[in-house]
């Protein structure tokens, strides 16, 4: 049986969700964009629940129960989010890993609330997320106001008497983890010489480069995903800009470096430790690579996310969500990326992020160990 099913927006989803699947099957599933600007994360989020699938199934699965893995597109939209939520909640799937962007898994969540679904992001960053009481939320990634912390002490530190601009792209993620470092860096007592925004999507950034250009940016901090700040790289290079461009972990991903070429050169982002280097991983990043996959970005938090729920189902002897999850946050789960431990939140009590640079060739390495939240 083909274990792997793809859903969006299609009329015939709910009917393959209910018929496609073996009866001795539990269906579980991954959402996130497999389409769209972001699709580079949801190839990451794809490629890490498929991996933890077929390891889970070749070990015996759960509760002598194979796996089903549905994967929902949601394009980092947030009615196609909720959409897709509202299938999986009508098809009974116990369990979802996902979403990816902040503006998806928040509206998402609240229908897989009412549809009795756990909910595990591997990679929405965004506080919310997990300050609204929700029984069914957690994550296996850290949240916006560390992240944001970790940069703004970078910056603090490294650009002390420089001119430094914030910019943000106005989505949830976006906006967000811009505010989180503009606030952090501001109580250390450094003001920005400039805080701007722009649209998801844009594709021409010569105004707000000439504004930097006009007042001598030494580095900007964008609050924003791959696709628009590579371009901002770009751009800047073409007008003789040699400011450094520093984000959040949505540069964690070699797309970045194919739109950029060697100008990304020298750009700076937040991420945890790479999880690929972790001795946890060692294993499953040998098979991942004898699949030419390289493991990188958000593909290891999946596969940790199926993992911390599967070993809970096992723990609690069933799928009911709300049991799972009160086993989730009453333990500690070994996995790909380390032990974790979840708090009443959901949020995970493990939090580090790391600064990294990306080179001309391509590739990027910790440069910063940052500090621990």
């Amino acid at each position: 049986m083909k274990q792997t099913r793809l859903i969006g927006l299609t009329l015939g989803a709910l009917l393959a969700l209910s018929t496609t699947a073996l009866a001795q099957d539990i269906t579980v599933a991954v959402a996130g964009p497999m389409t769209g600007g972001e699709s580079a994360f949801g190839r990451q989020m794809k490629n890490g629940a498929e991996q933890a699938v077929a390891d889970i199934n070749a070990a015996g699965g759960v509760l002598n129960k194979k796996l089903a893995l549905e994967i929902g597109d949601d394009a980092c939209d947030p009615k196609q989010a909720r959409s897709v939520a509202e299938k999986f909640a009508s098809a009974k799937i116990p369990f979802v890993a996902g979403h990816y962007c902040s503006s998806s898994s928040i509206p998402a969540s609240e229908a897989y609330a009412d549809g009795n679904v756990l909910q595990i992001t591997p990679a929405s960053t965004n506080p919310l997320f997990t300050e609204r009481k929700l029984w069914n939320v957690a994550r296996v990634c850290g949240r916006d106001d560390q992240q944001g912390l970790v940069a703004a002490d970078y910056i603090a530190k490294n650009f002390k008497g420089k001119n430094v601009a914030i910019l943000n792209d106005k989505t949830t993620y976006g906006k967000g983890l811009a505010d989180e470092t503009k606030k952090a860096l501001n109580k250390a007592g450094f003001t920005e010489k400039m805080f701007e925004s722009y649209n998801k999507g844009d594709k021409d950034f010569t105004a707000i480069v000439s504004r930097m250009k006009r007042d001598n940016i030494d580095l900007v901090y964008v609050g924003g995903y791959h696709q628009e700040s590579g371009l901002l790289v770009r751009q800047m290079r073409d007008q003789g800009l040699k400011t450094v461009l520093m984000a959040g972990d949505a540069l964690a991903d070699k797309e970045f470096a194919s739109i950029t070429g060697p100008a990304g050169d020298g750009t700076l982002f937040t991420f945890g430790p790479d999880p690929r280097n972790k001795p946890t991983a060692k294993a499953i990043v040998e098979r991942f690579k004898a699949k030419n996959i390289d493991p990188e970005g958000y593909t290891l938090y999946t596969y940790a996310a199926m993992q911390v729920w599967t070993q809970a189902v096992a723990k609690a002897g069933t799928t009911e969500p709300k049991k799972v999850m009160d086993t989730i946050k009453a333990s500690a789960w070994d996995t790909v990326i380390g032990k974790l431990e979840f708090d009443a939140k959901g949020d995970i009590k493990q939090i580090d992020y790391v600064v990294y640079k990306w080179d001309a060739k391509g590739n990027y390495a910790e440069i910063d160990p940052g500090k621990g939240t």
